[in-house]
């Protein structure tokens, strides 16, 4: 099964947090936090869509100033999420910068910043290039079933944990996962382009039979023709959606677990913050981060498939393989040596 989405750590295990994820067929992207973005591309900045920024310590949000610079001059809308008093915090980084020449762009950035609060409860703002980016309260809600964002094709569900401060993770999932049956295609000489990817939308979101799919080759000059869904889904098959958690900056303690339990149990794939050895847990206890074992036994717990250690103290400089090694013995069970430096 090739996967619809592609997670990518802009920065590494050690770097600034900021998960980018890019849609399989499709010019747009979502990033799990805000920390230094400078790596990405400028085309890959201009495609992301949502941003879910955990909370809004430097190292998750620097990136903000970078992403807007990126962005003022587009016609763009970006949705941002994250903890309670978020609003107030895009406002503040927003109102850092003067804009009387705002009225000057033939385009318009819209912001969207919605917060959520320790009862799931939401409230979302706009913030206009046009209007010098002055905040307007566009709506408040209930974040049913811990659900941020959803759509055909995906969702995105968050759980509220405590670093001292409320610290959002999240889940993206899809709702189901079309494959392409290559064979079937030659079987039937149809060809392999951009048609696909309408084929697919057309069976995540449960069109009727006859709905028409326009099939188009690559080939230049070639002739488009229109078959109703009915006569390809044959060419499909239907499988159980790809499920990806994300969880950074937490304390190691039993209500953290349970909700981290609740968020990622069968993910594919759990990208989770490890930053301090196992040998530093009083560290890590009074900074209110996990270790990797704690790492790796949450992960171990949850059931998932792949667990993907990040956000290394940067006191462990060069020794990112020793740290995924303790998260991975955990996941499986074991427990290692300790590290020669550590032994008295």
């Amino acid at each position: 099964m090739r996967p619809m989405l592609h997670p990518t750590l802009v920065n590494g295990r050690t770097g600034d947090p900021a998960l980018y994820i890019e849609t399989l067929f499709e010019k747009r992207a979502i990033l799990f936090d805000l920390g230094d973005i400078t790596a990405l591309s400028p085309r890959k900045v201009q495609r992301l869509e949502h941003i879910f920024v955990s909370h809004a310590h430097i190292d998750h949000f620097i990136g903000f100033d970078h992403l807007l610079r990126l962005l003022v001059g587009r016609e763009k809308t970006i949705r941002l999420y994250g903890p309670e008093g978020f609003i107030d915090q895009v406002q503040h980084k927003l109102h850092a910068y003067r804009w009387n020449l705002a009225h000057g762009y033939s385009c318009d950035l819209v912001i969207l910043a919605t917060e959520i609060d320790s009862s799931l409860a939401r409230r979302t703002a706009r913030f206009r290039l046009e209007n010098a980016f002055s905040q307007e309260a566009i709506g408040n809600g209930r974040t049913a079933g811990g659900v941020l964002h959803s759509e055909p094709a995906f969702a995105v569900t968050t759980a509220i944990l405590d670093h001292k401060t409320p610290c959002l993770a999240f889940a993206i999932e899809e709702a189901v996962h079309v494959n392409v049956w290559k064979n079937r295609l030659a079987e039937r000489e149809l060809p392999i382009g951009p048609w696909l990817r309408d084929l697919k939308r057309a069976v995540t979101q449960s069109m009727p039979d006859d709905h028409p799919v326009r099939i188009a080759s690559r080939t230049m000059g070639s002739e488009a023709r229109t078959l109703p869904l009915r006569a390809l889904r044959e060419l499909v098959t239907i499988t159980p959606g790809q499920k990806i958690a994300y969880v950074t900056d937490v304390a190691d303690t039993a209500v953290n677990r349970r909700a981290i339990l609740g968020l990622a149990r069968n993910a594919d794939l759990l990208f989770i913050e490890a930053a301090f050895a196992q040998a530093d847990a009083q560290l890590a206890q009074q900074r209110a981060h996990l270790t990797t074992t704690a790492a790796g036994e949450i992960a171990r717990a949850a059931e998932v498939r792949r667990v993907e250690p990040f956000h290394f103290s940067p006191r462990y400089a060069g020794e990112d393989a020793r740290l995924v090694e303790e998260v991975r013995a955990a996941f499986r069970g074991f427990s290692l040596s300790p590290h020669p430096e550590e032994r008295a």
